[in-house]
């Protein structure tokens, strides 16, 4: 019984947002979100948004103790790439990869 949310087209690079999901992995929910609250990244508030998601979909659509719940899995998959680029010297550019993220959440109870 567990339950999952997500967050799509979030425009950070999937390599910034793992760092901050790799914490969270495994841990109970109050832990985790503890954890996310004060973790100084931009990644920390995304992910602290689809866990608290998360969690509420798993208290009111499959009525499972908040308290038992923990973070099952966690994973952060590259979305499509905005491509850019910047100017450089004597007429040249190079190309600028804005990247994005697709941000999952699984939780499930102990």
């Amino acid at each position: 019984m567990e339950a999952k949310a997500s967050t799509r087209f979030v425009r950070i690079s999937p390599q910034k947002a793992r760092l901050v999901v790799d914490l969270i992995r495994g841990r109970g929910a109050a832990e985790a979100l503890a954890l996310l609250e004060f973790t100084p990244k931009k990644a920390a508030r995304i992910i602290e948004q689809t866990l608290r998601s998360a969690v509420a979909n798993a208290e009111n659509n499959l009525s499972a103790d908040v308290d038992r719940l923990y973070v099952k899995k966690a994973s952060v998959d590259g979305g499509p790439i905005l491509k850019r680029s910047l100017p450089r010297a004597h007429g040249r550019a190079t190309p600028l990869l804005k990247r994005s993220s697709h941000v999952t959440v699984v939780v499930d109870e102990r």
